[in-house]
């Protein structure tokens, strides 16, 4: 009998699978002893895991540039392995530093997607030098240290200064016959970046174009010509520093300069991008270029509204320097933008001082103004007299300052606008922007997100992917709907056995890494009860806190009793600024300290804060997870990518009927699911009614015991007064209503523990969760909005590989064009 693959012979499988595919190892081997030489320093012959790692990374790459090429072409013109261990090499890689918390995680999915759906597609951002912090614990506090991802360099990306571009800011505004022309302003060049995106199995690799800020050759020339050479060349830094650094705020609107500098920066880069691609896809057209079919050949999706100014900048390109006629330009700009609203949380939306657009982007604000009027005019036409409904529904907010709703400019400015599940595209439509969907309700569309399973399932997870695999076979990793057929497997009991013998496997692995980082022994056969996300109080981290108090006063009050034992993970990071964020993971690591020191509790019960939470660290522990918690408060989390993550990877999920939970719910069945608290509508209610937490308080002996023990310094010996601004919070002033849930969560966690002692019922339930996770594939977000959205259909047809004469790529081309 054949020995059982480990994990990690899997993942080397996987790997070499679709390298092999196309490519002999002989050849692999070679290209990657090429580069190992070339890696190596003259006085350096000893070759480092990093050297390894690099060597390893640029022969893949090798071998995905013919194929990055050829996506191009047809869309728009000794053996050194020998004791070397893929995982320790994968460790090497850097998280790229590329966005804050699930947004940036989802648009990754996305590129992914549009590759392995074959669409032709460029992602486009900002090349930042240092990404999100790294977060450390330090006596229970986090304290941020930058992060320096790209200190040893990124063997993926590809710089193009060959389409360096100017980026213009401040400046004035010129009027004359010809129109405005925006003059004496400040110049900076955006340096692209590239890195190849393939898709899974298909040979098309599209491209992911970021933008790092340099300063040209004179820039303050002005100053060398008095002597100061020393501060110009400084001053070089000020237009660099656009790159510099990724805002770390998630679901908060910082408005500061720099951020908008940021977020212009990126967009006026790209679309000079954009229009190059186009105008040469134009070549052989006589006399100027037409912008007719623009929205044909381009359609653009603001991801959020940080990359809203493309919306005037599109315009002040066609209308100041393409010179089209106002009315022609805006009708072109709106049929290729369409915008996605992720979040409903008042903080996050921009809202930009007029002031500041003055004088940062002068001919923006007169465009924006433009804008504004002609869409009032069509509301006073429509709506004759209706003075409040101007004034909500106008792109310029007038109370305390002038300021532009950016949310309402990428409305106004697009074809279309979604949210991002079905619930949150409905509180968009009913409640936040009733107004503009009382006027174009054909506008507006619900895309719930979804998640790429090549790295969610098949890189995170090989032990269930290849089980999968087995069972219903390999169609399904592009097709994830076919995860369907497990359900004829949810009473084999042999499948039943080796889903948890994965998991089992999964936890093990996960312990020891707990053990090796943390210093603390975890007791593999607990439950593993799993709460990471971006720290933010509608997340609800308090409501876990008090069930872990909770579940700490039981076991103290009768030790003898039984008991489910529990090992809690929570991690995740706060805003720099973000002070009852990071208190709230203070109080956490207190509790934390106090549950793992008390000799009564012992292993019944362990409290872990994942320290630097993720996308590597998810990879880790999403496999190893039992209990999933997805706890917001209904109507706060527009959708959430990780409850997604959990279900597909065999964990079960405790949460309330917000955001994608809700259709989580409608896929799996609620009764597969542990679901609790107010709705949607109980909260509106409530909203209407008014919230008094001390009621709860005082009605429900157990959470006043834990919330006492709060306050009081029970967990804070040291500094008794130290958690009294999160009780009050609690108290006096708590959006989220946390005391009003605290007793339903209670009862359905006890509904889990019971469950959780049927190891076969579990996992069973768990079957059925994987098996309704298909519709959460990002292929399935991607293709919807590409047919209903972009206007273009998703093919399966397989660019020939680079060996391949062209003859074979101009027939896949007609054949593409022909359906």
């Amino acid at each position: 009998m054949a020995t059982p693959l480990t994990d990690q012979e899997k993942r080397k499988q996987i790997s070499i699978r679709g390298i092999v595919g196309v490519e002999n190892v002989t050849e692999l081997k070679k290209g990657f002893n090429r580069h190992l030489h070339f890696t190596l320093v003259k006085d350096r012959n000893i070759a480092t895991p990093r050297d390894y790692y690099f060597a390893l990374a640029h022969t893949v790459r090798d071998h995905l540039v013919g194929r990055w090429i050829r996506t191009e072409q047809f869309y728009y013109e000794t053996d050194p392995k020998l004791g070397l261990d893929m995982e320790d090499l994968e460790e090497m890689e850097e998280d790229a530093g590329l966005g804050n918390g699930g947004l940036g995680r989802l648009a990754a999915c996305f590129l992914d997607s549009m590759s392995t759906l074959g669409l032709a597609a460029y992602g486009y951002g900002i090349r930042c030098e240092y990404g999100i912090f790294n977060q450390k614990i330090k006596e229970g506090w986090q304290v941020e240290e930058a992060d320096d991802w790209l200190r040893h360099g990124n063997p993926w990306e590809k710089a193009r200064p060959e389409y360096m571009l100017p980026v213009h800011f401040y400046g004035r505004v010129e009027e004359s016959k010809e129109g405005a022309r925006w003059v004496d302003t400040q110049v900076v060049l955006a340096m692209p970046y590239d890195t190849p995106i393939p898709g899974y199995m298909n040979n098309t690799v599209n491209t992911m174009r970021l933008w790092s800020a340099r300063a040209p050759n004179d820039f303050n020339l002005k100053d060398f010509n008095v002597g100061d050479y020393i501060q110009a060349v400084l001053d070089r830094n000020l237009a660099e520093n656009i790159s510099r650094v990724l805002y770390p705020n998630d679901n908060f609107f910082e408005g500061k300069e720099l951020r908008l500098k940021q977020e212009y920066f990126v967009v006026a880069a790209t679309l000079q991008d954009i229009i190059r691609r186009f105008k040469i896809s134009k070549k052989g057209s006589t006399g100027p270029v037409s912008f007719d079919s623009f929205p044909e050949k381009v359609a653009i999706q603001l991801n959020d509204t940080h990359p809203a100014m493309a919306i005037p900048e599109l315009m002040r390109v066609f209308v100041d320097v393409e010179k089209l006629d106002w009315d022609k330009a805006w009708a072109i700009t709106k049929q290729t933008f369409a915008y996605t609203n992720p979040t409903v949380l008042p903080e996050a939306l921009e809202r930009w001082p007029v002031g500041l657009l003055e004088t940062l982007l002068p001919r923006h604000l007169q465009i924006i103004y433009r804008i504004n009027q002609g869409h009032l005019d069509g509301i006073g036409a429509l709506f004759p007299g209706d003075l409040n409904r101007i004034r909500r529904m106008s792109l310029i907010e007038e109370d305390g300052g002038k300021r532009v709703n950016i949310a309402h400019l990428c409305i106004v400015g697009s074809h279309a606008v979604n949210g991002v599940a079905e619930i949150h595209s409905n509180i968009i439509k009913n409640d936040v922007f009733r107004d503009f969907n009382e006027l174009e309700p054909d506008k507006f569309q619900n895309k719930t997100n979804g998640i790429t399973p090549r790295r969610w399932l098949l890189l995170c997870n090989p032990g269930l992917a290849e089980l999968i695999a087995e069972a219903i076979g390999e169609g399904y990793v592009k097709d994830l709907s076919q995860l369907q057929k497990l359900n004829e497997l949810v009473n084999d009991d042999a499948f039943i056995r080796d889903v948890s013998n994965v998991k089992q496997d999964n936890k093990v692995k996960f312990s020891q890494y707990l053990e090796k980082e943390y210093k603390v022994n975890i007791n593999p056969s607990s439950m593993f009860d799993v709460h990471v996300k971006r720290i933010h109080e509608y997340k609800r981290l308090l409501l876990n806190c008090l069930h872990i108090v909770t579940m700490y006063n039981r076991i103290k009050k009768n030790p003898k009793a039984p008991f489910v034992p529990r090992t809690v993970i929570i991690g995740g990071k706060a805003a720099p600024g973000y002070h009852m964020a990071k208190k709230i993971i203070k109080l956490i690591t207190a509790v934390g300290h106090v549950v793992n020191k008390d000799p009564v509790v012992g292993s019944k019960l362990k409290v872990i804060y994942l320290e630097n939470y993720r996308v590597s660290l998810a990879e880790k522990v999403i496999p190893a997870t039992d209990l999933s918690e997805q706890i917001s408060t209904a109507g706060t989390e527009a959708s959430g990518t990780g409850n997604m993550k959990f279900m597909l990877n065999g964990a079960l999920t405790i949460g309330t009927m917000d955001g994608a939970n809700v259709e989580m719910a409608e896929e799996a069945g609620e009764e597969n699911m542990f679901i609790f608290g107010m709705r949607v509508e109980d909260v509106a209610e409530m909203d209407v009614q008014g919230y008094d937490a001390r009621t709860y308080y005082n009605n429900i002996p157990e959470l006043k015991q834990a919330v006492d023990q709060i306050q009081g310094g029970f967990f804070s010996p040291k500094q008794p007064e130290l958690f009294k601004d999160v009780t009050n919070m609690l108290f006096n002033h708590d959006r989220f209503k946390v005391f009003a849930d605290y007793e339903g969560y209670i009862k359905c966690q006890e509904k889990v523990s019971q469950l959780y002692q049927s190891p076969k019922e579990w996992t069973q339930m768990a079957i059925k969760n994987i098996a309704a996770s298909g519709k959460f594939s990002s292929d399935r977000t991607i293709t919807d909005y590409a047919t209903q959205v972009w206007g273009v259909k998703p093919t399966d047809l397989k660019i020939p590989p680079p060996n391949e004469p062209r003859k074979a790529l101009e027939e896949t081309a007609r054949v593409l064009t022909e359906k």
